[in-house]
C-alpha cells in the first residue's frame, strides 16, 4: 500500500532514534548518561501538583477547544508582565510548543512553500514543515560567528514567491543563541516588508544567562506577522504535561488555526489546571534559580569539552545546549559504538548526533547537539567519556 510522500521526506529524531541500542545496552549493565534528550532533571514546582490534587469537579470533561478559561488568562497576566496585552482570542492553548508549531505551519503552508530557518536547527521543525507539504530553505550560520544570521544580506537573498515565513527560536535550540533586541526588530521589519510570517519558538525564554527576558510580541509594527510558540516544558521543568500556546494578534491566522484546535477536540483538563498554577504562583525568584542552576550547568559542560582535543565549539548565551564539531568522521557512527562497544567503569553516555540539525545532512556529520539537563558532576563525567570513547573509536578505526 502506498504511503505519503510527505511522511517518507521526514526523518527519525536524532534524539530518540538509538533507543533499541540504548536499550540493548542497559540490559549488559551499561549505565548510560543521557545528554541526548531535552529532559531536565530539575524537579517540577510542588504547585503543578497540587493544582491537580485540588481538582474536584465531577467529570473530567472537554475543556473548550481554544483552552481553559484559567489556563488562557494565566498567560494573558504572564504577557502582560513584559509589556504585552493581549486579548482572549490571540491564544490558543496547545500540545505543548509541538502542537503550536504543527497548527501554524498546516495554517500557512502549500505544496512547494518555503520557511526560512536558522541552521543548524531543531530536528522537528523539519517534520513539522515537510507533512504540510512545505520545505526549509536553511539560512546558514557558523560556530566562528557565533551562529549569528539577523542582517539583511544573509536573509533578503533567499526569500522567493514560495516563502511564507522565517521560523526562529530565541534563545535557540540547538546553538543557544539569543536574538538581540536589535535583531529582532529587523527580522520583524523584514517581515513586515515581505508580507512573511515571522514565528518565534520562545519556550526557553527565562533561561537566558544574561537575565534579559524578551518576547517578539512587545514590537511595534509587525503584529499581524508575529507568531509566538510558547510552552510550560522547560519553563518549568513539566515536559510531560504538553501543554503550550500558540500566539499571535493575527486574527485571521487565529480564526484559521481554531478549525485545527476543534478537530483535536482540546487540550487535557487537568494539565491545564496544572500549568495555570505555576503561572500563577511563580515568578521572577522562581526563574532566576532555575536560571542559576543551568548557568552552572553550562560552565561545567564547556569546562569538560574544552579538555577534549579537536573539539570545536560556541558556549551558548541560553537555553540549556550546546553545539559541538568533534574530531570523528560521523557522529552517528560514534553513538552507535559508545553504545554497541565503549564503556569506561561500567559507564557510557548519549548526544543528539548533528546531521539531523541540518537541511544536508553531510554539514551536520561530525557535529553533535548536548543537552546539559544533569547535575554538573554528571556533566562533566559525560563528556569526559566522550571523550575517552573519541579516543577509543580512533584506536579501533585506526586512526
Amino acid at each position: 500500500m502506498k504511503l505519503s510522500s510527505k511522511i517518507q521526506r521526514c526523518g527519525l529524531s536524532p534524539m530518540r532514534q538509538f533507543y533499541p541500542r540504548e536499550m540493548a545496552a542497559k540490559a549488559r549493565g551499561v549505565r548510560i548518561h543521557h545528554l541526548n534528550i531535552g529532559q531536565p532533571d530539575v524537579e517540577t514546582p510542588q504547585a503543578f501538583f497540587d493544582a491537580v490534587r485540588d481538582f474536584d469537579a465531577p467529570v473530567v470533561a472537554y475543556p473548550p477547544a481554544p483552552g481553559e478559561e484559567r489556563y488562557v488568562e494565566a498567560l494573558r497576566t504572564y504577557y502582560a508582565g513584559m509589556g504585552c496585552s493581549l486579548e482572549r482570542e490571540d491564544i490558543l492553548a496547545t500540545f505543548g510548543g509541538s502542537e503550536a508549531l504543527e497548527i501554524a505551519m498546516a495554517c500557512i503552508l502549500d505544496e512547494g512553500d518555503e520557511v526560512l530557518v536558522p541552521e543548524p536547527f531543531y530536528p522537528n521543525y523539519t517534520t513539522f514543515i515537510n507533512v504540510t507539504g512545505g520545505r526549509i530553505r536553511p539560512i546558514p550560520t557558523s560556530p566562528e560567528e557565533g551562529y549569528r544570521f539577523a542582517s539583511r544580506e544573509r536573509i533578503e537573498p533567499l526569500i522567493n514567491h514560495r516563502t511564507r515565513a522565517i521560523l526562529v527560536a530565541t534563545p535557540g535550540n540547538p546553538t543557544g543563541v539569543v536574538l538581540s533586541e536589535e535583531e529582532m526588530r529587523l527580522l520583524a521589519d523584514i517581515a513586515r516588508e515581505r508580507d512573511l510570517f515571522l514565528i518565534s519558538d520562545e519556550v526557553y525564554r527565562e533561561i537566558v544567562y544574561t537575565g534579559e527576558k524578551a518576547t517578539m510580541l512587545a514590537l511595534s509594527g509587525a503584529e499581524e506577522n508575529v507568531v509566538i510558540i510558547d510552552s510550560v516544558s522547560k519553563r518549568f521543568s513539566t515536559t510531560g504535561a504538553r501543554v503550550g500556546a500558540l500566539i499571535s494578534r493575527n486574527r485571521e491566522l487565529m480564526a484559521q488555526a481554531l478549525k485545527w484546535a476543534q478537530g483535536r477536540l482540546c487540550i487535557t483538563a487537568l494539565d491545564q489546571t496544572g500549568a495555570a498554577r505555576m503561572y500563577e504562583t511563580l515568578g521572577e525568584d522562581y526563574f532566576s534559580s532555575v536560571r542559576e542552576e543551568y548557568r552552572i550547568r553550562i560552565e561545567a559542560a564547556v569546562a569538560a569539552l574544552e579538555e577534549i582535543p579537536g573539539v570545536r565549539f560556541t558556549s551558548p548565551q541560553g537555553a540549556f545546549y550546546l553545539m559541538a564539531a568533534l574530531p570523528v568522521d560521523d557522529t552517528e557512527k560514534l553513538q552507535y559504538f559508545l553504545l554497541d562497544e565503549f564503556q569506561d567503569r561500567g559507564e557510557t553516555m548519549m548526544y543528539a548526533p548533528g546531521a539531523g540539525f541540518y537541511a544536508d545532512p553531510e554539514q551536520g556529520r561530525d557535529k553533535i547537539r548536548l543537552a546539559c539537563v544533569k547535575n554538573a558532576a554528571e556533566l562533566t563525567r559525560a563528556i569526559e567519556l566522550l571523550g575517552l570513547g573519541i579516543a577509543a573509536y580512533h584506536r579501533k578505526n585506526g586512526n
